[in-house]
């Protein structure tokens, strides 16, 4: 077995969503998925058959988006991996509607920050191993960083 890293490439602060998902009609639920959310949300979707004629299914409402799948999932190429790439919308909108979706395995992230994708290949094939989302911790919050992330989320409408 060899490991590689590929790095998501995505512009800065724009979203991605990492999964793991197992049949062919994926990519049409997937997207129902997104649609259902929001009618602003923007997406693009991509995912890789693991058998069959083991085509990048692409999926989606905006072509730039699905560009970005398309060209992350061919680069990471892991069978049954999908990429969802969100704008006007954050992963905390989709993601409970995306763990609904039956074929839906695992998330492996959702982020807006550098992802890489730490891959494992065999003579089978590739798969995701695991994600580098981000950089390491700086340190242990102080009580005025809990004044202010409890600040900022409040002031976001993500709590009372």
């Amino acid at each position: 077995m060899e490991l590689h890293t590929v790095a998501i490439d995505k512009p800065e602060n724009l979203n991605v969503i990492v999964g793991q998902a197992h049949f062919i009609k994926t990519i049409e639920d997937l997207h129902e998925a997104l649609t259902g959310t929001s009618p602003h949300l923007r997406f693009g979707v991509a995912f890789s058959e693991a058998s069959g004629p083991r085509l990048v299914r692409l999926s989606g409402n905006d072509d730039r988006l699905i560009e970005l799948a398309r060209r992350n999932a061919e680069a990471v190429a892991a069978g049954h991996s999908f990429f969802v790439f969100l704008d006007n919308g954050y992963p905390l909108n989709v993601l409970n509607a995306l763990k609904q979706v039956p074929e839906v395995c695992s998330i492996f992230c959702a982020t807006a920050n550098p992802v890489e994708i730490i891959v494992a290949e065999t003579e089978l094939g590739r798969g995701i191993a695991g994600v580098i989302d981000g950089q390491t911790p700086l340190g242990v919050e102080t009580s005025d960083d809990v004044a202010e992330r409890k600040t900022l989320v409040r002031s976001i409408g993500y709590k009372l």
